[in-house]
Order: structure tokens, then C-alpha cells, then sequence
């Protein structure tokens, strides 16, 4: 497939403690009380921002139906934020949401694709991204602000390819975390119109973005129309939240 317009994402181019509770022997009872608690055992470790969000991730095992995967980024349409163009300024939020990138300046982000088990041809983007404190609500307030004058599209270049965005529609958004936001888009895949679908949720210091699109129809098998899967949504809020 030519690398034009449409690399949205691919081609458009995410221990358990167990206590015993079993009754004491007699040298359990008669044991000194008074010794010294043990010191010996190692602080719990602090987990760094990458770490955390690894954890965070959902996982096949955790989302019944679906496959997770890593993000093969070969095809999309740019690698890191420094490569993507915009020409309105004001939309470059909307661009990384929709292309694996995560939103603004994070400490540590990780990207995983989702696709059911079933035949159905929607893929998933799933990307968590934390961030220090505070930055994620300024991270999902830019956001928040792009979409009412990126309303009537935008073009998003990238070393990849270059993503036209016909319009973007701001949808209702499900209730998840401390702030959630919604939005489709649409674009022209071989005189079919294709519409994919955006959704981002802030908990605390960490952003989870959903980006949905219908692979089939974007590579030619007609008009698409994704839409974002509850289910894996579900799943992956719970860890969150």
C-alpha cells in the first residue's frame, strides 16, 4: 500500500500476597514477645514511571476476546512527536492521539494494539502515557481545547505520510477517572469515507487514550465505521482506577 494519506496508526497509521492464617504450634505461643521485629526484609521498591505504566497495561489474559499485542510502528505515519506536522497549530493534541503518540510531555508511555478474537476487523490502539504532577490535567485540558476549531479537519504530516482529516466530531464521552473526553473523525480511504474513533480518560497523573479504526475498510474494503470496544475499555479502566 502507497504510503499517501492513509497511515493512520498502521495504515492510518496497551503478586498477589497470600497470608496464612493456620493455627500457631505451642513454641508459636511461648515465643519471646518482646523480640525485636524483623528488620531484614528489603523496602518495597519504587516503581519507575516506565515500570508503572508496564503494569498498568491491559493484557490478553486480562481482557477476554481480545488478543494485546506490541504496537508494530513500522507503517505509522511519524515515531515520536518531533516528527508530526500540523498545519493548525491547535490540532497537533488531536494528531498524536490518533497516530500512537501520547498526549503533551510524559514521564513514560507505552503503546499496545487490541484486536478481538472474533472475526471483526476493528483495531485497537491502546496507549497509557504518566506524567508528573499536574501535566496530565494540562495534557487533557489542550485537548479538550483543539477540538471545537479542529472541528472542520485538519493534515497531520509525519516522516511516514501525511493523515487528512475531513472533520472532527466531538462525541459524548463514557464516565471513567477524573476527566474523559470522546471525538471521531473521518477521512477519505480510496473514495470510501472512514470514520475512526478517539477516547481518552485521565486517573490521577496517568492518560489512557483509545484509538479505534476499522482496518479492513481503510485498505479497501469499503466505508468504515469504528467504534472504540466497551469491553476492552472496561478492562483496562479497572487497572486504572
Amino acid at each position: 500500500m502507497k504510503r499517501t494519506a492513509l497511515t493512520v496508526a498502521s495504515t492510518l497509521s496497551l503478586a498477589a500476597v497470600l497470608t496464612a492464617c493456620g493455627g500457631g504450634t505451642d513454641k508459636d505461643a511461648n515465643a519471646n514477645t518482646d523480640s525485636k521485629p524483623d528488620t531484614s526484609a528489603s523496602p518495597t521498591k519504587t516503581l519507575s514511571p516506565a515500570e508503572q505504566v508496564a503494569r498498568l497495561m491491559v493484557t490478553t489474559a486480562e481482557a477476554p476476546g481480545y488478543t494485546v499485542d506490541k504496537a508494530d510502528t513500522e507503517y505509522a505515519m511519524a515515531k515520536s512527536q518531533d516528527d508530526v506536522t500540523v498545519d493548525k497549530t491547535v490540532c497537533a493534541s488531536l494528531a498524536y492521539a490518533m497516530n500512537q503518540l501520547p498526549l503533551s510531555k510524559p514521564q513514560a508511555t507505552l503503546t499496545r494494539i487490541a484486536r478481538a478474537d472474533k472475526a471483526d476487523a476493528v483495531t485497537t490502539y491502546v496507549t497509557l502515557s504518566t506524567y508528573a504532577s499536574g501535566a496530565a490535567r494540562t495534557a487533557m485540558a489542550d485537548l479538550s481545547k483543539s477540538l471545537k476549531p479542529c472541528a472542520g479537519g485538519f493534515t497531520a504530516k509525519g516522516s511516514g505520510g501525511s493523515n487528512p482529516y475531513d472533520s472532527v466530531t466531538t462525541e459524548t464521552a463514557p464516565t471513567a477517572g477524573d476527566k474523559s473526553l470522546a471525538f471521531a473523525a473521518t477521512f477519505d480511504a480510496n473514495g470510501n469515507t472512514q470514520t475512526v474513533r478517539t477516547q481518552v480518560s485521565r486517573f490521577g497523573d496517568t492518560v489512557v487514550t483509545y484509538f479505534s479504526m476499522d482496518t479492513a475498510a481503510v485498505m479497501g474494503a469499503g466505508a468504515g465505521d469504528a467504534k472504540v470496544p466497551a469491553g476492552l475499555v472496561k478492562v483496562q479502566n479497572a487497572k486504572l482506577g
